[in-house]
């Protein structure tokens, strides 16, 4: 079980200052989709360069010319790169075979989503690495979760391992934890704290514990 950074609103220079905080205590960092537009692979370029020893995930949410996209994600040092669930089969399968190519992963973000199980069990199929339930800004804004989505997308995933994502925060972990996805993705649960280093390390204590149990 692993703790990914998502950094959504930032800039390059406040993104590598914020992980120079929290790279002790985080194992994937996440260039979040407003950076990307906002500062183009880029963003995803300097932070590998300034933390080559951290897996880094570029959020482009692919959901067309998913190879070339995949391709230009991988040249700028992202480790993994993500595409929607949504996106037809032929987009998927093409970032997967791109990653393969260039020893990469994809995550497939299952936002918007009707059927997370039927999709789920496609997806597997098609050889993606991880499959992700992601609760987006709007929805958390009305009381939403993804805990009974992951508990779905578990119970029919045979080879991907799966992530969650969306308002996860310190008094929600522990009910993550308990649905044992492979990737916790936390976003302002740590860069809105005030100790982000703290935030951090208490959220991987957390984990690691529950591993151990």
């Amino acid at each position: 079980m692993k703790l990914q950074l998502a950094l959504d609103l930032v800039n390059i220079p406040q993104a590598i200052e914020l992980i120079k905080e929290v790279q002790e205590h985080v194992d994937v960092v996440e260039i979040g989709t407003p950076v990307v537009i906002n500062e183009g692979l880029r963003a995803v370029k300097e932070v590998k360069d300034a933390f080559p020893n951290l897996t880094v995930l570029a959020d482009l949410k692919i959901m067309d010319a998913a190879g070339y996209e995949v391709s230009q994600a991988a040249a700028s040092g992202a480790d993994i790169v993500t595409i929607l669930g949504a996106a037809e089969d032929a987009s998927i399968k093409g970032a997967v075979e791109e990653a393969k190519k260039q020893g990469k992963q994809i995550l497939v973000d299952m936002i918007a989503v009707k059927d997370k199980q039927a999709r789920a069990r496609e997806l597997d199929e098609m050889g993606v690495d991880y499959i992700c339930v992601h609760t987006g800004y709007d929805l958390q804004a009305v009381g939403q979760n993804s805990f009974e989505d992951l508990r779905t997308i578990k119970s029919v995933v045979k080879n991907a391992k799966t992530a969650i994502a969306g308002g996860i925060k310190m008094d929600t972990l522990s009910e993550v934890i308990a649905a044992q996805p492979d990737l916790i993705i936390v976003g302002g649960g740590i860069t809105s704290q005030e100790d982000k280093k703290s935030a951090a390390a208490q959220m991987q204590n957390m984990i690691k514990e529950a591993v151990t149990v």
